[in-house]
């Protein structure tokens, strides 16, 4: 059985978030294991969620057409005009 990638991000990001929340309401009581499981869900996040979800995006696209060159300058230029005479 193979998982897709959509779904261990899906996992990843609830289990982030239910242990930010899980610290959120431990805080009180153990200040250190509160902080610790904000930290953890964060990491979660920022460090695995958020690579997984972009490699998993990014696959096929290819980069040169979100770069700023010159040709692509000229081609948003020309799109502008075309805009601005059909009004």
């Amino acid at each position: 059985m193979r998982l897709k990638l959509k779904y261990i991000v899906v996992l990843i990001m609830l289990l982030s978030f239910g242990s930010i929340i899980y610290g959120f309401s431990i805080k009180e009581a153990r200040p250190a294991a509160g902080h610790k499981c904000i930290g953890l869900g964060t990491i979660g996040l920022f460090l695995v969620a958020m690579p997984l979800f972009l490699i998993k995006e990014s696959k096929g696209k290819n980069m040169k057409d979100y770069m700023l060159t010159h040709d692509n300058i000229k081609k948003m230029q020309d799109k502008e005009r075309k805009k601005t005479e059909n009004q």
